[in-house]
Parts: structure tokens; sequence; C-alpha cells
């Protein structure tokens, strides 16, 4: 397979589509702890009324009262990103992925990278304050290894926040992302990200600017994971709230493996 966009797959078989009501799937999470973390795990941001519906109930109240912070961390490590792709985030230029700029009451970035030389006296109520945490794309295990690195990964289970992932941002909370997707390689080497979810994602399925990105494709890779998986195009998102998910579409996806 092509190396995948930074911000990484649609499903010729619309049968597996539920529309916008969206189909329930009981899940376990891997993590084996209280977890209040609520996700919207997204190919492709809040693109639809659909995937916009499902994260004002996660957030409970409208977008316009909640406090954002933005992580482009995974910006940095994809050779198709790097600092013009974090800018076009922050700012909220790329329409075509939307996420901060989606009306919040404040927005702050929050640079991952930073955060283990601050100590988490420092940063940690900058996180405590926020409803939600929107984490962009780019590479998948250098985001999940600044996540470690600065101990954001071991706070996220603790907190009443909201994670909106957007393709890479999305795929680190799985178990695996697959070799398919290894483009930086973290010093222990493997695909293994944080495991806050028991599936893995194949996400811009049949995205027009990414030929690698087809269902056949998606169903190699999915072989060879060991775990669940789902390949979703960019008008899908998974909501994951209490162990339980739930795919909210207005396009196309397919479970790849049960």
């Amino acid at each position: 397979m092509e190396t995948p966009h930074p911000l990484t797959c649609r499903s010729e078989d619309r049968s597996a589509n539920p529309g916008p009501v969206g189909k329930r799937i009981t899940t376990a999470l891997v993590k084996k702890w209280k977890c209040t973390l609520k996700m919207l795990l997204t190919s492709a941001g809040v693109r639809n009324p659909s995937i916009q519906t499902a994260l004002v109930g996660l957030l409970g109240k409208p977008t316009a009262e909640c406090n954002a912070l933005a992580i482009s961390t995974a910006s940095h490590g994809h050779p198709m990103a790097g600092p013009p792709r974090a800018w076009e985030f922050y700012s909220g230029r790329p329409t075509e992925t939307p996420m901060v700029e989606l009306g919040w009451k404040s927005v702050g970035v929050l640079e991952l990278t930073a955060l283990p030389s601050l100590g988490k006296d420092r940063w940690l109520p900058w996180v405590e304050q926020a409803d939600v945490l929107l984490v962009n794309g780019g590479d998948t295990l250098f985001l999940a290894y600044w996540m470690r690195q600065s101990g954001l990964d071991e706070l996220l289970p603790t907190l009443d926040i909201v994670w909106v992932g957007l393709s890479a941002g999305s795929m680190v909370m799985t178990p695996r992302i697959g070799q398919d997707f290894v483009i930086w390689t973290p010093p222990g080497g493997g695909d293994d990200a944080l495991g806050f979810v028991d599936f893995s994602i194949f996400p811009h399925l049949d995205h027009p600017m990414l030929p690698s990105n087809t269902l056949a494709n998606a169903e190699k890779w999915a072989a060879g994971l060991g775990n669940p998986a789902y390949a979703i195009d960019d008008e899908t998102a998974f909501k994951v709230v209490d162990g339980e998910i739930e795919v909210i579409s207005e396009g196309n996806w397919k479970q790849l493996t049960p």
C-alpha cells in the first residue's frame, strides 16, 4: 500500500451503512480502569450534521459554551504534514476537516512535545479546565510517543473531557495501526498505539486523493492485525462512551473483522 495521507480510508458496500441514525456496537475498552473519557473518533473532522450532533451530545452543551485545546503534535512526525499542516489546523483553514472552526468559546494550543520540560503542575490545569481536546492528523506513532512522554495518556482516564480525533488523532486511541501506516518509528519499534479502544481504524476510505485507500487494501491491512477493525470514509466517525461504540455516518464504512 502507498503511504497514506497524514489525515489518513468509503466503503463500496453501502448496505453496511446505517446512515445518520448510527449503529451501536457493544465492546470493551482495552484499558482496565474506570474511564470518564468520551471520544469522537473521526476520519476527517466534524464534516456533517450527524457527527456535529454526536459531538454536542458528548459535550452536553453547545460548542459556543466550551473551551477547547487543539493538539497538532502528530503533524511534526509526518513527511506530508509539518508546520504548514499544523498552522492550517490551528487557524481553521482546512474547511474539509472542520475541528477548530466549530464556534468554540475559546481555543488554545497544547503542544505535547513541550509538556515534559514544563512539568505537570504547569500544564495540568490547562487540560483540567478544557471541555474538549481537538487532535489533528499526521503521524500516529509520533503522537502516541509524545502522549506517553508527557504523561497525557495516563491522565486522560481521570478527566471529564471529550477527545475529538482526526485521522491519526483517532488512530492513536486504538491498539495497533498496522505496518501499512508506520512511517515514524518509535524507539521500541512496533505499531502499537494507546489502546483506549479495542478496534483499529482504516480512515479516508476511497478518498479521491488517496488511490491506495481502497476497500481491498483495507481488508488486507485488517487481516494482519489480530483485533477488530473498521474502514471508514470521511463522513463517518465513532462515538465512544463507557465502552460502547456507535458508528455515526452519512457516508460509507465497513466492519472488516469481528
